[in-house]
């Protein structure tokens, strides 16, 4: 080695020493560490005195409690001493369940065998796009999207290719735009239906055009993020993208009881796909955390025990976000210059500001982009592009589920003064 190289090889191992060059400088954080990092963020004493109340939309988790059944369960798993390790795969009565649960729910056949529990979705998604994703490959992403999808292609020395779509479209995957972007690099496509972060549903018709797209590339496999099955509103109906013809061998079902349960904090989730993927995601899992939280295991069943998806206690939480959903659509529409596509699903609305840029705000300056907008209004988020993101279940006050008048004033707060 010449002394040059020498001097080349020291500085490199000097800047994977202060967290430089290394495989965590490609992906971006999911913009949740703040919130994470904040403690309990819901504010259970109210505002304080001569403060407006602070309206938190950035955590994409439900403001219910785990209904009580869900939280005994854990609570005697921990009284009755079930605090030991479990098989890495998750437990058998728990996989068995949820073969239950999709066979009942969704019309996909799987065995215990094909099932992976993990720590949260966002571990199962992490871990089906490494098992199957080499350098080179590409993973395509329907925009907007779920800031992590294009991260985790990059994790796995991949290439995000973003698919754009239009409000017009309500924010749904035209076959065509697909079908364009396909080439023998093209490894991964991911789904998310309902929709972090615009709701949207994608029917089966539109599931079915796709998947006559997919038949034609063997190589390419579909990764279906389905958390927000239960939390759908009428007429729209939830399709699982494996139950269509030909596609449970290319399909990676995701799900897990953070959202429809209220469960965010357990850290539960799991996927459903072929044997050799399973064992594939199985042995980065093993490497990685092993099995789930035992306690969390058991509550998950208590969840899947609740009924036909998730009984009375789910039905009432997505009754609430229905009506929450509906109240803000129509104040939103109300708005001068707003554009909004009405969620099917999920508990996020979508908004359209792009008619402000280019204003100016009194005490503020001109409205440059969705990042500028964020930083006026202070009560959304900027995700990539002329929409903010807003989370139904804060827009209301926390613990109610009708429209009060609280609600109305922080709409109210929007409306600031804009000069065209």
């Amino acid at each position: 080695m010449s002394s040059v190289e020498r001097v080349v090889d020291r500085r490199r191992r000097q800047r994977r020493c202060r967290g430089g060059g290394g495989r965590v400088d490609k992906p971006e954080g999911d913009g949740g560490e703040a919130v994470e990092d904040d403690g309990d963020h819901r504010p259970r004493d109210g505002p304080r005195p001569g403060r407006r109340p602070v309206i938190r939309l950035a955590a994409g988790e439900p403001d219910f409690d785990t209904p009580a059944a869900i939280a005994e369960a854990g609570i005697s798993a921990i009284r009755q001493g079930y605090t030991r390790y479990t098989p890495n795969a998750g437990t058998l009565e728990l996989r068995k369940a949820i073969c239950h649960k999709l066979r009942e729910e969704n019309g996909l056949s799987y065995t215990p065998d094909q099932i992976l529990v993990s720590n949260g979705a966002k571990q199962s998604c992490m871990q089906a796009v490494l098992a199957v994703c080499s350098p080179g490959d590409e993973v395509l992403v329907p925009a907007p999207y779920w800031v992590s999808y294009p991260e985790m292609a990059r994790l796995a020395d991949a290439t995000p290719v973003i698919l754009p779509t239009d409000i017009s479209d309500n924010f749904l995957l035209r076959p065509e735009s697909l079908a364009a972007k396909l080439n023998e690099k093209s490894r991964v496509l991911i789904l998310c239906s309902p929709s972090n972060p615009t709701g949207s549903v994608y029917p089966k018709e539109l599931l079915e055009e796709i998947a006559d797209i997919v038949r034609k590339h063997p190589r390419l496999l579909v990764l279906c993020d389905e958390m927000y099955e239960h939390i759908i509103y009428p007429p729209a109906k939830h399709t699982s993208f494996a139950s269509l013809p030909g596609m449970w061998e290319r399909t990676f079902t995701v799900n897990g009881f953070s959202k429809a349960f209220a469960m965010t904090g357990w850290r539960l989730g799991y996927l459903a796909c072929p044997n050799q993927f399973l064992a594939a995601c199985a042995k980065i899992q093993s490497q990685i955390t092993s099995g789930a939280c035992s306690i969390s295991q058991k509550a998950g069943l208590a969840a899947l025990n609740l009924g036909f998806a998730g009984g009375e206690a789910v039905a009432t939480m997505v009754k609430a976000f229905q009506e929450r959903r509906d109240f803000l659509v129509k104040s939103f529409r109300e708005l001068p210059g707003v554009k909004i596509s009405e969620p099917q699903g999920a508990f996020y609305l979508f908004v359209d500001f792009s008619s402000y840029y280019g204003s100016e705000v009194e005490g503020f300056g001109i409205v440059k982009d969705s990042e500028s907008l964020c930083g006026r209004t202070r009560s959304g988020r900027c995700i990539r592009g002329r929409q903010v993101r807003k989370d139904l279940l804060c827009c209301f006050s926390l613990y109610t589920t009708s429209c009060s008048g609280e609600d109305q004033e922080a709409m109210v707060l929007l409306e600031s003064p804009v000069s065209a």
